[in-house]
């Protein structure tokens, strides 16, 4: 990691010899021009030091000049300000920022104070381990500054009202003493927004609006003018005395407002899946008694809200609506040829689940009942004595008549081939045999619209692509059969998978979270969710604009919350790929030809009694 790098050069600078000084500053500004790189996400930024001259201003980060090399703030001071800058860099659009300024000299400074905040926000959760170090420098900046004017204390009072809000810092009583004032009157008036503004930490646009609308309410400058006026009255003679001096001292309070940020001594990946796994936040889950209404459910989807940049474009789709009916029966005939050749493997397949299922579903009867259908074996009391009522008898409740199995298949261009077609004969089969035993089915599969994006895409280049704009494709999320509809009847939809061009991008997060809301939706008392996949979510579009893992954690996250919090049974199937990292029940099959085996036992294995007991 580069901050390690950084470390150990630092480490080197107690007891060094003068005559070397000279080449040890050269290596720490080496490794804090590699660190800047690297979290500005720009390999072509300059970093400059102290009063260096840069040929160009936009695309450089000016940072103090190092006093000594045994001043150890100095570099703590250098290192906050590096990160910082580089993460206004990467995160912030001045375009979206200029947009949205208020009017005002205080109302500025504050609204840059909050843009400031808001990068390291999205900073500190993508480079975990870090925040202590913010915390530590940051406290040890305030803690010795002398606060006099009112203008200092209403931004440092803002600063450390958001810092402790959004990056949870502690309260720190010395500095409660200082600023309980001004801190007062901001929780006052920011108290019934904060959490829209925690919310809104990745969309720029949206936070930068409102927080401008908020510190403009305040009429901060109005109030400060007032005092200004009354000041220079009763202080005529000092007012050419000190404003140059006091206008140095504004604008270095002022650089340090806006670059002081994150230490980034350690960017350790293993420490960012555990610090996220720690934070809660909440997933969409949508109402079964009210499909309108979305309720909230604490989830553990990490610090920073996984988002898309825009929906508009997304599809749900039933297969028939996707092609022509005399296309679909083509496609069902190349579905079936297949068939042909599994016709023994799959029929003992088949066989076997049902006998399995049967076996638990033998039918039993309540008799000498006062209803239901006639007893004939109870008529001879009749024909021997005819003052003897009619004997009724009703059918027990079968064990799996109130169950859905939901099996959603990955569709992505990588299952094409083999995978996809038996992915496809496997879950025809499962739906007409389930059927046979009264257990209900519904047959989903997801995708994207396009390679590279798509309309989403397009979209953001023309809104000046703002930085981590999160999901950035169409989705296609489609429905093969749903869970009312008979088997015959959706027969040939089974065959669009293996229509040419339909198999794109995948993105697992958002369709388990699409299934999952179709089935709450449901009555049936008992849930199962199969998942058919051949590896790691993928789209490039995503990928590329955000971090690595975006995809991957999201869904992390989403198959946790389901596994833990609600009552829905999920097991998933990786065909060549182990997918256990993701699910707690999990298969890996090699070869394609297990999957119907595997998909067979393990329903089977959940239809035994009360292993439901156990999965939870």
């Amino acid at each position: 990691m580069l901050w390690r790098g950084f470390a150990r050069v630092f480490n080197k600078y107690h007891n060094i010899k003068v005559d070397t000084k000279k080449e040890k500053l050269e290596d720490f500004k080496t490794a804090i021009t590699s660190t800047v790189r690297s979290l500005s996400n720009s390999e072509k930024i300059e970093v400059i030091f102290g009063n260096q001259t840069t040929k160009s201003l936009e695309n450089s980060i000016r940072l103090p000049e190092l006093d000594r090399t045994e001043n150890k703030l100095n570099y703590e001071e250098i290192r906050a300000l590096a990160d910082s800058k580089s993460l206004r860099w990467r995160f912030s659009n001045k375009e979206t920022l200029k947009k949205y300024e208020p009017e005002g000299n205080i109302s500025k400074k504050l609204y840059s104070v909050s843009e400031k905040i808001r990068c390291e926000k999205i900073g500190a959760g993508y480079f975990k381990g870090v925040k202590s170090n913010i915390e530590n420098f940051y406290q040890k900046r305030i803690a010795g500054l002398d606060l006099k004017s009112s203008e200092d204390k209403i931004i440092e009072s803002f600063e450390n009202y958001l810092r402790i809000k959004f990056l949870d810092f502690k309260s720190e009583s010395q500095i409660d003493k200082k600023l309980k004032t001004y801190k007062k009157d901001l929780n006052d008036k920011f108290k019934n927004s904060i959490v829209e503004l925690k919310e809104s930490t990745l969309d720029q646009e949206k936070f930068n609006a409102l927080i401008s609308q908020l510190i403009s309410d305040m009429s901060l400058d109005e109030n400060t003018d007032n005092e200004e006026k009354n000041d220079e009255e009763s202080n005529n003679d000092d007012k050419q005395a000190k404003p140059q001096n006091q206008e140095q001292k504004s604008r270095q309070k002022e650089e340090i407002h806006e670059e002081m940020s994150i230490d980034s001594s350690v960017l350790d990946q293993d420490h960012q899946t555990k610090d996220s796994d720690n934070v809660e936040e909440e997933l969409e889950v949508e109402d079964s008694s009210r499909p309108d209404i979305k309720k909230r459910g604490n989830t553990n989807f990490g610090d920073i809200k996984y988002k898309t940049y825009t929906e508009e474009f997304d599809e749900i789709v039933k297969a028939e609506d996707l092609e022509s009916v005399d296309e679909l029966a083509r496609l069902r005939k190349n579905l079936d040829q297949q068939l042909l050749q599994l016709k023994n493997f799959i029929s003992k397949l088949a066989n076997k689940l049902q006998r399995k299922l049967l076996a638990k579903q033998n039918r039993s009867w309540n008799f000498d009942l006062e209803e239901g259908l006639l007893d004939t074996s109870k008529l001879t009391r009749v024909i021997v004595d005819p003052f003897n009522s009619l004997s009724f008898k009703k059918e027990k409740d079968i064990e799996f008549k109130d169950t859905l199995v939901t099996i959603l298949i990955d569709n992505s261009g990588s299952m094409r081939g083999k995978p996809i077609s038996v992915a496809a004969i496997c879950a025809d089969i499962l739906s007409r045999t389930l059927e046979r035993c009264m257990v209900k089915v519904e047959i989903l599969g997801f995708t994207t619209k396009h390679w590279k994006g798509g309309s989403s895409r397009e979209k953001w280049m023309k809104n000046n692509k703002p930085n981590l704009p999160g999901r950035l494709n169409d989705l296609r999320h489609i429905i093969y059969k749903s869970a009312d509809t008979q088997w015959r009847q959706a027969k040939n939809n089974m065959g669009l998978m293996l229509k040419e061009g339909l198999l794109k991008e995948n993105i697992d997060g958002e369709a388990l979270k699409w299934a999952f809301n179709k089935m709450n939706k449901r009555k049936e008392d008992r849930k199962i969710l199969m998942v058919i996949s051949d590896g790691a979510p993928v789209d490039d579009s995503t990928l590329s604009t955000n971090t690595s893992d975006y995809l991957e954690t999201n869904l992390k996250k989403t198959v946790r919350w389901i596994e833990t919090k609600s009552n829905i049974e999920l097991l998933a199937i990786g065909i060549g790929h182990d997918v256990t990292r993701y699910y707690d029940r999990a298969i890996k099959i090699t070869d394609v030809q297990d999957l119907g085996d595997v998909m067979i036992n393990q329903l089977t294995d959940l239809f035994v009694e009360n292993n439901k007991k156990t999965l939870h």
